[in-house]
């Protein structure tokens, strides 16, 4: 789109199924490279990237070329159809449906690239339910707590 200028920076937070902690330290940086193309390959720009084993934390400049839904279903899709077929993970692999995304403006660029940077040292002292509900609090974003962090119910025969 030419003659469109736009600074939009979003932080993205979403979590593996049911919050189980398979995202291991001997494969975490590929799987980083591999959602730093999915986002490169849209022209948005990954100014960091983290997590822990059952979470992740993206903070990109965003083009205003795609819907933001639309990014994280191939983020989400892509990666976890290659994380199965690497075999990284006995079972299935997929993702938490749904996500979080907050906006920043460029003053608070830093702090956020420092917050994602430091997730392992944060979560030694927070828990990821902890966390998630701060940002949805912070950003005072409405939510449901029966639709946050239940676990997917499985029918048993």
């Amino acid at each position: 789109m030419a003659n469109t200028y736009t600074q939009v920076h979003i932080q993205m937070i979403f979590s593996v199924q049911n919050r189980i902690s398979v995202i291991r330290k001997s494969w975490e940086e590929e799987l980083y490279q591999y959602i730093t193309g999915i986002i490169q390959n849209y022209n948005h720009k990954v100014l960091a990237i983290n997590g822990m084993p059952d979470h992740i934390h993206i903070l990109i400049g965003m083009r205003p070329t795609q819907a933001l839904s639309d990014l994280l279903q191939d983020i989400k899709g892509s990666s976890s159809k290659w994380i199965n077929q690497k075999g990284f993970v006995n079972g299935q692999f997929s993702w938490q449906e749904g996500f979080g995304a907050f906006s920043y403006s460029r003053s608070h660029g830093d702090a956020v690239i420092e917050y994602i940077t430091k997730q392992k040292e944060h979560h030694k002292k927070r828990t990821f339910i902890e966390e998630y509900l701060e940002f949805l609090k912070k950003f005072d974003i409405p939510f449901n707590e029966r639709y946050i962090f239940n676990p997917v119910e499985y029918e048993t025969e």
